[in-house]
């Protein structure tokens, strides 16, 4: 901080680490309901693919690339998580030295408070760092699901144009 008797200038190292913490734990919340609606769907998949009496035969082989992408959406969820997870105990620890950083604010500390100072910049820089991998991973994500379904669309307008030409 450059003017340590600011306290706006300590509020503003508090308070962005914890309006940034409660969007990592949103991002939390919905990629975990991400993550179980991709494992619902490999074990949905794994199901169909063990009864295969009840799939035409062409369908087999989209059912097995969708299990390929579920089970790779499900590892990038995963590793997005984590990022998350590692950004949310970054921010939690730049808002602690921040405010350990504010309460000790006497010139005897000049070291202490500039080491502080650093850390929380640096575990800030580390949490919108793993905020912005976890975005990227879940954009690939999305990706990767509006493909296998526009696959899955497409098979299934040719199999009924069969049907209804038949």
């Amino acid at each position: 901080m450059s003017d340590p008797t600011n306290s706006f200038a300590a509020l503003s190292l508090i308070v962005a680490p914890a309006v940034l913490t409660n969007a990592c734990s949103i991002l939390v919340l919905s990629t975990s309901n991400r993550l179980a609606r991709a494992i619902d769907r490999a074990r949905n998949l794994a199901t169909q693919l063990e009864s295969p009496k009840d799939i035409p035969g062409r369908f087999t082989a989209l059912r097995l690339k969708e299990m390929d992408s579920s089970e790779r959406r499900a590892l990038m969820l995963l590793s997005a998580l984590r990022l998350f997870y590692a950004s949310l105990g970054a921010f939690a620890g730049a808002a602690l030295t921040s405010l350990l950083g504010a309460a000790i604010t006497e010139a005897r500390f000049g070291a202490l408070l500039a080491t502080l100072e650093v850390v929380a910049v640096g575990a800030g820089f580390v949490g919108v760092a793993g905020l912005i991998l976890g975005c990227v991973l879940l954009l690939r994500e999305t990706r990767i699901a509006v493909l296998v379904v526009s696959e899955e669309a497409t098979l299934l307008r040719q199999h009924f144009a069969q049907r209804t030409s038949a």
